[in-house]
């Protein structure tokens, strides 16, 4: 089946081609995005650049995220763990129904040791990316497994100024970061960038944080010509306060640990290889990677519940490789005298676990295999769309993808296809606004070691979107969208418990609304979103889907001169309550945090900042959960498991200086 798929893709390619005519703390790099009018094929579309990433404190890697309008970004565990996060009234959990890409690769692991998705950011060096283009809703053909909610696409830059920055900040924060760029006329340039972290955090078990990140960055052409080879470097080892239930803080405090041994290592080494230039009177791009990664996770979620005697800690761990290759033609054409702009695509993806597996123990001590497996994971998918021009103020844009897979847990296989079919409709612009309807299909893969047990291996979801965007003066850009997402029967692996379990059909919708604005050097971004999920299979314990975010806002302010002197910003987030439980009897508490900047860039390219984080210190909860678990103490009694809310605080007020020197 995948080679037929394969087969298929060049089949399509080549029946196209029959209508195509011939013929950082440091200063960044500033890439220009552009309005974002008249360029884009759905109203929650946009891409962010350099400086904006710049201009904006990031507590947590993860946080890059966060530009895209409505996502937001929390974490349940220590730093050297995916976060959790959190658009259109999802709880994507590690990244489940939100695919992320670095670079061409792929971030979400299929199959993971500690959830379906899994995607770790933790890898990135910040200042070394260019741009983040994101989409959101199943409406793009090139988008396939987990984007579902939507899909963000970071890209690293090909030259940074050569600068060092040091960071120093409170609960132990320390951070070293070189980075800058060699150039040879040759035979191009190389960028490289070496991020060195600590930290202890405010936990009563300090983290101790130890990541290790670097990348070389071999590249030469540009704009529409051009090649780069990239290999990244990343090592990280941690200790975690996990989530603690509320009946415990008397006993351990907000920040304290029920188990002092929980935490992990994690690495990741990647090479990866691009080019993009023209080709048969259109476009090619041609992307081929192989990752590397490993992952050991130890956990303790119900304390003493299940084995009262010697705890309930478990590892989850992973040897993976995976290697892939993307190829892209765009192309422009005629066809019954319509303008067309093509793009065809093939995207093939291989993943070996060896092996993966899930195991009791103590203290980080091995005592039981609950199951250890090895699997091979392998998709083919192809994809072609097509913009026509009706008119000078009407397009559409028909795409269609079509991808296999097949599964292998331990000798044990299967296999699975789906297509899905993809609409859009642009009209204007009309004095600088456009109107935008989208509906399309998209789908996530199961945790191969439930599909062979007969869980659906590919969960499709159904999508339709209506939005306008509109440029009300130069630099102030408004967009309002209204969107609804269908999900069917999401069976999934759930890794914590390494166990299939069941859920029912789903269906969410929503409202989005967003401003931004860039002039000069003043730039504000505001956010603003509403969304309701239910199951719509009826049940006895109810509709609510647990942990889904129904309102969040953000807004942020900065102010960044070209020259020297002072510049500045302030951010806030709103975070509303979740059902945690499916009847609605238990909310968690909403959260809104606040953080801010000041800086001052002297003469000779040295810059001082001053982050604050939590700027108010405010009591809040970056995850809450509702479940049964146990106490030692708890256990020693022999009570039995109690119902609670389990919570992983926010860090309290922390500031960071950071003194960057370009050379």
């Amino acid at each position: 089946m995948l080679r037929t798929i394969v087969t298929a893709g060049g089949v399509l390619a080549t029946a196209c081609c029959a209508a195509a005519e011939p013929g950082m703390a440091f200063v960044p790099v500033v890439e220009v995005v552009g309005q974002r009018i008249g360029g884009i094929d759905t109203a929650s579309a946009g891409s962010v650049g350099a400086a904006e990433i710049a201009a904006r404190p990031l507590l947590r890697t993860g946080e890059l995220l966060e530009f895209v309008p409505g996502l937001a970004v929390t974490q349940h565990s220590g730093d050297g763990k995916a976060n959790q996060y959190f658009l259109r009234g999802f709880n994507l959990d590690h990244g489940t129904d939100f695919a992320t890409f670095v670079d061409g690769m792929p971030v979400n692991m299929r199959s993971h040791a500690h959830g379906q998705g899994y995607s770790d950011l933790n890898f990135v060096i910040p200042e070394l990316v260019r741009r983040i283009d994101y989409r959101k809703g199943p409406y793009a053909a090139a988008d396939g497994d987990f984007a579902s909610a939507g899909s963000a696409r970071i890209g690293l830059a090909d030259t940074v100024p050569d600068a060092a920055t040091v960071t120093v900040g409170r609960h132990g924060y320390r951070r070293v970061l070189l980075a800058g760029t060699i150039r040879e006329s040759n035979t191009g340039r190389l960028l490289y960038g070496l991020d060195v972290q600590r930290k202890d955090g405010p936990w009563n078990v300090p983290e101790d944080v130890r990541r290790l990140s670097g990348v070389l960055r071999w590249s030469d052409g540009g704009g529409d010509d051009g090649w780069h080879v990239t290999a990244m470097a990343y090592r990280n080892r941690w200790q975690a306060t996990d989530q603690i239930p509320l009946r415990a803080v008397a006993q351990v405090g907000r920040f304290g640990s029920l188990d002092a041994s929980d935490g992990g290592r994690a690495s990741r080494y990647s090479l990866s290889a691009g080019r993009y230039g023209p080709w048969g009177g259109g476009r090619v791009e041609l992307n081929a990677y192989v990752v590397r990664s490993a992952l050991d996770l130890y956990s303790n979620f119900t304390y003493a519940l299940d084995r009262p005697e010697e705890g309930d800690q478990f590892r989850q761990s992973e040897r993976r490789t995976t290697v892939g290759l993307d190829a892209a033609w765009s192309w422009r054409g005629t066809l019954a005298g319509l303008d067309l702009a093509n793009r065809a695509g093939v995207q093939v993806r291989g993943d070996r676990l060896s092996p993966v597996g899930l195991y009791t123990t103590v203290a980080r001590r091995t005592t039981a295999t609950v199951r250890e497996d090895r699997v091979r994971e392998t998709s083919a998918g192809v994809f072609a769309e097509t913009s026509a021009h009706w008119t000078p103020w009407l397009r559409t844009v028909a795409g269609l993808r079509g991808e296999a897979f097949r599964f292998s847990v331990t000798g044990r296989r299967e296999e699975a296809t789906i297509v899905t079919p993809k609409l859009s409709i642009v009209a204007g612009p009309w004095q600088g606004t456009e109107l935008f309807f989208n509906a399309g299909h998209g789908f996530h893969s199961n945790d191969a070691r439930g599909v062979v047990d007969g869980v659906t291996p590919l969960v499709r979801t159904r999508g339709v979107e209506a939005g306008v965007r509109s440029e009300l003066a130069w630099g102030l850009e408004t967009s309002l969208t209204a969107w609804r997402l269908a999900s069917g029967s999401e069976l999934v692996y759930v890794g914590d418990a390494g166990t299939t379990e069941p859920s029912r059909a789903s269906r969410r919708h929503g409202i989005e609304w967003n401003v931004h604005y860039a002039k000069g050097p003043w730039r504000a971004d505001m956010d603003v979103a509403a969304s309701r999920a239910r199951y719509t299979q009826p049940a006895e314990e109810g509709d609510r889907v647990p942990g889904a975010l129904a309102r969040m806002a953000a807004l942020d302010v900065s102010y960044v001169p070209a020259g020297g002197g002072w510049s500045g910003g302030v951010n806030l987030r709103h975070l509303g309550p979740r059902a945690l439980v499916e009847d609605g009897s238990v909310h968690s508490r909403a959260s809104t945090l606040a953080g801010a900047r000041v800086g001052y860039r002297f003469g000779g390219g040295a810059q001082l900042t001053l982050d604050v984080f939590n700027l108010f210190d405010r009591r809040a909860s970056d995850i809450e959960y509702y479940y049964a678990s146990r106490l030692p103490e708890e256990a020693r009694a022999g009570s039995e498991a109690q119902d609670d809310v389990h919570f992983h605080p926010v860090e309290p007020r922390t500031v960071r200086l950071t003194l960057a020197y370009a050379f």
